[in-house]
């Protein structure tokens, strides 16, 4: 399945080529990739180094990414609207604002100034404004309780679900 974000305008941001659903209900989707081939929207293409474990989640304006690097596990958790699922890909779009989050457990909000930039030039809605705040807390409460993907168990589980589909 590939996954293909947009920004607020309709134009596509990104694409990741093939993502393996490892699981797929109503309300939340869990893929994996390892050396996934990412277009960019100037055309640009780039290969993933590492596997991933990306999680969405219906009922959030968020999505994360679990990667696997040598000296841990490395999040990245895109703002954004919940995804939407068709034949062709997932979908969603991307809201600018990032949290990274890094092995020990810290993280940083990142790109508020894109994002501030963006919310200008495409005219974000007050209403997506308030969304996306409240769902930046949401983040944060998740990644300090362990919440969701940021569960130890979820890594494990996941992590090994793709190594043995792969």
């Amino acid at each position: 399945m590939r996954i293909q974000s947009y920004k607020h305008d309709g134009k596509i941001h990104r694409v990741w080529s093939e993502t393996t659903i490892l699981k797929g209900t109503d309300h939340v989707v869990i893929g994996g990739n390892n050396r996934t081939l990412v277009t960019e929207s100037d055309g640009r293409k780039w290969v993933t180094r590492e596997p991933a474990i990306v999680y969405f989640h219906k009922d959030f304006w968020f999505n994360v990414i679990c990667m696997f690097r040598d000296d841990g596990v490395y999040y990245y958790c895109n703002l954004s609207s919940p995804y939407a699922c068709d034949d062709e890909a997932i979908k969603y779009i991307d809201y600018d604002l990032d949290i990274k989050v890094y092995p020990d457990g810290k993280y940083h909000l990142l790109d508020e100034d894109e994002y501030k930039v963006h919310r200008s030039k495409m005219n974000y809605p007050e209403s997506i404004d308030a969304i996306l705040k409240y769902n930046v807390d949401e983040l944060q409460q998740w990644i300090e309780h362990k919440k969701g993907p940021f569960a130890p168990d979820f890594i494990k589980v996941w992590h090994h679900r793709f190594n043995n589909e792969h």
